[in-house]
């Protein structure tokens, strides 16, 4: 039996590493957003400058580590057996947790996570140990959890969202009043001043965050305590004039030295910081069993006082850690898709956006915009002005949604203020020994930046604002997840250890690398079927680039009628269900490319504005086919779904008739869009006469029957609209073909 508590062991080992690989690609993106989010770094040096942080970091994060031994629980109440089952409870949940949230896309909270797992875990081991007892009650739970610590831990967690978003959002709109968006004439002559600041503030934050609560800080500590002040404002002399001698010389600005420095102290301060969530339980069950193991006593009587002491973290296993956190920031992939989701809520440009508007966003946007209106009313008229003066920026900086993809996010203006200010929060809760969220930190301070720089205006705030809810929900499902998840995994593990714990490994392992295998598919997969956007400015490429798109639409509207027909005819809902999603698919194309006519328009040459109108016709053209197959779609899918009767023999007979010559049609428009042979649309455009015409005797071929035979409503009214719809998809279709063979012939 007491192998077990071996294979646990390293069991945790393997499991720290992982943990170590999921956690830094949530919190990755925490202190490269602004780097990477400005582009006014390579990423190559970003990367470099990060890992050194990142390694430092580790190296210094000693003093953290007392949070997963006994910051939450009272070790002294638990016996060895039992604090091992909440280990191992606290490690299993917070991987496949973080790796959940890795997998959609959205940041979350490592600390968080450890903290309400943690909880979770020594609550219900608590419970268990009452319930089995006879003189305890539910009372006595205080007895096991530090309650005083805990609620400390969580209210500094909460406050520093709001804190954080404030701060940000106050110190961008000050640094914007004084730069404006025209910044690199004004930072010649405030960028000494304004680097001095940052600059000092990162370097404070860099050498509080790194040192204190570290054995390093002893040697040091005779020199700075009492002594800060003083040496903030030396800092703040000797690199203001650093500042402005490195624009001198170099002729470049000083916002490049402070991201790169206030990169390094984000990622020293991750690592330091967030370390403890990785690998400090597997390092607490280390030390337990090490104390255990030469202690001879019975593993359910010995108890864990042990973990009441300090115990410095191994110098080895910290540069192990540190190692595996740099690997896993040069490789990691969903390390990108939560970065994506952060960068792209504080775009300054409007982008595809990620989150869908809800009540919940519409009514703050609402009140947000009501709140301003009414407080620009009661501002007078030249301070307005002059506001409005520094959020000026040049036409050039409009451009569309794909372009900005590849552009920078925000200026070095707003870069330098989301590190300065997440450096100086994070470097003060650092001293007071707090183990607050870096994500709630570096994120809020991102979102107040972004809204007082108005990256959330009239036309993208209700998708960012819905973004921020969505992610900030996440936060609270982490918790409640986190809470409830460890509880159940210590109740399982605690039930019967020898055959729950291979279980919970394996089924770790597989769900991540269902998720791995998921994720991989999702980002490397492109669908060479997409629709493209039209980015030629000539009316005769124009008509050329659209081809591909009529062929796209075409061929997939022949297979979307075929899976229908065929759907209908073995009243497979499945197949209905897919052909349903094919049409939602195609319709959510054809919306990005009309979303895009803006800037389409723009693009356009003086002396091809002509193109714009045919680009216009044909996607609604496009939207005409789209709605008319979403129409057959859905009416079918619920026919079938709500099990109404088959169609009849004779209306399967007609459509397949009618879906035969339609895929006749369909072939020639795509033979003759592929070989750009456009002449031989009017041929096609001739046989419109010839298939209205053979729909509409369907059509009366139906009313007859209805009359003369007995037929079921419901299959009677879906026979009739499946042919009025499916004649006006033929007629987009030909208009479709008369509007591009006009074009063709101008």
């Amino acid at each position: 039996m007491d192998n077990i508590y071996l294979l646990m062991l390293v069991a945790l080992a393997v499991l720290a590493v992982i943990d170590i690989v999921v956690g830094v690609s949530n919190d990755a993106i925490n202190f490269l957003n602004s780097a990477i989010g400005s582009k006014a770094i390579s990423l190559r040096t970003i990367m470099i400058v990060a890992s050194l942080g990142i390694f430092i970091g580790a190296v210094f994060s000693s003093g953290m580590m007392e949070v997963a031994r006994k910051g939450i629980f009272n070790p002294g109440a638990f016996y060895f057996d039992e604090i091992m089952v909440i280990f191992m409870a606290v490690i299993i949940t917070d991987i496949l947790l973080l790796d959940f949230f890795n997998t959609l896309g959205l940041p979350t909270s490592t600390t968080v996570s450890i903290v309400f797992n943690l909880l979770g875990a020594s609550i219900v081991m608590s419970l268990i140990k009452i319930g089995a007892s006879d003189s305890e009650t539910f009372a006595d739970l205080s007895n096991y959890i530090n309650t005083d610590k805990a609620i400390t831990i969580i209210s500094g967690i909460l406050l520093s969202v709001v804190i954080a978003f404030s701060v940000g959002a106050f110190v961008q709109w000050i640094s914007r009043m004084i730069f404006t968006f025209q910044f690199e004439k004004k930072i010649k002559n405030f960028g000494a001043f304004f680097g001095g600041i940052a600059l000092t503030s990162i370097t404070y934050f860099i050498f509080i965050k790194g040192l204190k609560g570290t054995p390093y800080y002893k040697d040091l500590s005779g020199i700075l305590k009492n002594n800060e002040l003083l040496i903030v404002f030396v800092a703040f002399i000797i690199l203001t004039v650093f500042s402005y001698l490195f624009q001198k010389i170099s002729q470049k600005s000083i916002l490049l030295v402070i991201i790169l420095v206030g990169t390094f102290g984000l990622a020293l301060a991750f690592s330091g910081n967030d370390l403890v969530n990785f690998i400090g339980v597997s390092m607490a069950a280390y030390h337990s069993y090490e104390a255990w193991s030469i202690s001879g006593i019975d593993p359910t009587l010995f108890s864990m006082e042990v973990l009441d002491k300090k115990v410095p973290a191994e110098p080895l296993l910290l540069f192990i850690a540190g190692g595996i956190m740099v690997v896993t920031l040069w490789f990691s992939k969903k390390a990108k898709s939560v970065a994506e989701t952060e960068i792209g809520l504080s775009r300054q440009n409007d982008t595809h956006e990620k989150f869908n508007p809800n009540m919940l966003s519409r009514g703050l946007v609402n009140v947000f915009f009501g709140m301003s209106s009414a407080f620009g009313s009661a501002m007078p008229e030249s301070i307005k002005a002059k506001i409005e003066k520094s959020y000026e920026r040049q036409s050039a900086f409009l451009i569309s949604k794909d372009q900005s993809v590849n552009a920078p996010a925000f200026d070095m203006i707003r870069a330098s203020v989301n590190l300065m200010v997440a450096g100086v929060l994070i470097s003060i809760a650092t001293a007071m020994k707090l183990p607050l969220s870096t994500t709630y930190v570096t994120f809020m301070v991102a979102m107040g930046t972004s809204l007082a720089d108005r990256a959330w205006g009239r036309e993208s705030a209700v998708y960012r604002v819905a973004g921020v809810v969505n992610v900030i929900g996440g936060w609270f499902l982490t918790a409640l997840a986190a809470l409830a998840a460890s509880g159940i995994v210590v109740f399982l593990i605690q039930w019967n250890k020898v055959t729950m714990i291979p279980v919970l490994l394996l089924l770790t392992i597989v769900l991540l690398a269902r998720n791995f295998i998921a994720h991989k598919n999702k980002t490397t997969t492109l669908d060479p079927k997409q629709l493209k956007k039209s980015e030629s400015s000539t009316v005769q490429g124009i008509i050329s680039e659209s081809a591909d798109n009529i062929v796209n639409v075409i061929s997939r509207t022949s297979k979307i009628y075929a899976n229908f027909l065929e759907g209908l005819s073995t009243q497979n809902s499945d197949l209905l269900k897919k052909s349903k999603k094919g049409v939602d698919k195609l319709d959510s194309e054809i919306e990005d490319l009309r979303d895009n006519i803006f800037f389409f328009i723009k693009n356009l040459d003086e002396t091809s504005v002509r193109g714009s109108n045919f680009y216009i016709t044909i996607l609604a053209y496009l939207t005409d086919i789209a709605q008319s197959l979403d129409f057959i779609s859905k009416k079918s899918y619920k026919h079938v779904n709500n099990q109404h009767q088959k169609l009849k023999f004779n209306q399967f007979k007609d459509l397949k008739e009618i879906e035969d010559r339609l895929a006749h049609l369909y072939k020639e428009i795509i033979d003759v869009f592929m070989s750009r042979k456009f002449e031989r649309i009017s041929f096609i455009i001739a046989q419109k006469e010839e298939l209205v015409s053979f729909i509409s005797e369907k059509i009366d071929a139906q009313i007859d029957r209805t009359r003369t035979e007995e037929s079921s409503p419901k299959n009677t009214t879906l026979y009739f609209n499946i042919l009025l719809e499916t004649k006006d998809l033929l007629n987009s279709i030909m208009s479709l073909m008369d509007e591009y063979y006009s074009s063709y012939k101008k």
